[in-house]
């Protein structure tokens, strides 16, 4: 793999939402999940970038809903999952596969992580991970389309990538996420660490991403649910909570109540 790899910035969209730059030497460039049109093509047209690559993990419209329009003035491959509610796909990705941006010097192995919907995918090489809404920092995404056994059994894959591996998600939630896994784990000193930090980026008007696994792993309840303080925490709502799966099962309707 060529040594250049790409730069990955932040293009803000909606309220929290972050569509992730990926460019190197010359003008082309890919987005991955443009929900909006509007800060992609001033970042673009700024820059005096050309759209090549599009890399989607999910159908949800604060993903997805920028790609028609960005298609009508850039001759773009899109990437993405095979579901019928995403026909501008030109490239349907499936687990196992592997996407080349070959005017970035840069391919990505391609995850299936449902859950959060039945056909999430996560791309991952580079030493990064764009993880959409799976795995959030401190977090991960509700279960819309899947359960808490498929959720579990995606973080494992997640967690079992390099713990250098900077993740890339696709929300600015770190800070309630942080307020809620403080909850779970209140004593957890690499959560607490974490906190201080969160804080002091947010104050500053910072973002938060990426994060690296290790970090996810030392303080996200979600990748710790086979962890004692985590399972205990799942034991005060419900006494019957087992290591794994259960334990998801709990802390994630907790989270949704929080």
């Amino acid at each position: 793999m060529p040594a250049n790899k790409p730069s990955i910035t932040a293009i803000p969209a909606f309220g929290d939402n972050y569509i992730w730059l990926l460019q190197a030497d010359g003008n082309a460039c890919a987005v991955v999940d443009p929900g909006d049109e509007d800060p992609v093509l001033e970042v673009l047209e700024k820059q005096g970038l050309e759209l090549r690559y599009i890399l989607l993990t999910h159908h949800h419209p604060d993903h997805t809903g920028g790609v028609r329009d960005l298609l009508e003035q850039y001759d773009a491959t899109v990437f993405g999952p095979d579901d019928e509610r995403m026909p501008f796909v030109h490239r349907v990705c499936r687990e196992g596969d592997r996407v080349e941006l070959t005017e970035l010097n840069s391919e990505f192995d391609v995850l299936e992580v449902p859950a959060h919907t039945r056909s999430h995918i996560a791309y991952h090489g580079e030493g990064v991970l764009f993880s959409g809404d799976t795995l959030f920092s401190l977090g991960c995404g509700r279960f819309f389309e899947g359960t808490a056994g498929d959720m579990q059994k995606s973080l494992d894959k997640l967690a079992a990538l390099p713990s250098a591996t900077k993740n890339y998600c696709a929300h600015e939630y770190t800070q309630a996420n942080c307020r809620f896994a403080l909850e779970v784990e209140p004593e957890n000193p690499a959560l607490r660490a974490r906190s201080r930090e969160i804080e002091k980026l947010r104050a500053a008007g910072k973002i938060t991403l990426p994060t690296t696994l290790g970090d996810e792993l030392a303080a996200n309840p979600f990748l710790r649910t086979r962890e004692a303080p985590v399972v205990a925490a799942a034991r005060r709502i419900d006494p019957a909570a087992m290591p794994g799966t259960s334990t998801m099962a709990i802390i994630r309707a907790w989270k949704d109540r929080f």
